[in-house]
């Protein structure tokens, strides 16, 4: 193996009603646009999609969304998102 480094900084926010802040949070690292990047529905069907849409427009972050990803995505699925993101 060669030798290397793996440097992945993550801030993952945990609470009541985080999902809320999502919108500063984005805008404070200065996020513009952002992927949205959801499985089925039941993230509709909790609200939890049109509540992180909301936060993200009143923060000024502009979003696009793509739903259906399955859990260990295969490879067609995968060239297919990054067509999309360069859409």
């Amino acid at each position: 193996m060669e030798n290397f480094v793996f440097h992945t900084p993550t801030k993952i926010y945990f609470g009541r009603d985080t999902h809320l802040q999502a919108g500063e949070i984005l805008r404070g690292e200065g996020a513009r646009k952002v992927l949205v990047y959801y499985g089925g529905g039941s993230i509709h069907k909790t609200g939890l999609y049109d509540a992180v849409a909301k936060a993200l427009t009143e923060a000024g972050v502009d979003y696009v969304a793509l739903g259906g990803v399955k859990p260990n995505p295969d490879l067609a699925f995968c060239r297919k998102t990054v067509d999309f993101i360069r859409e």
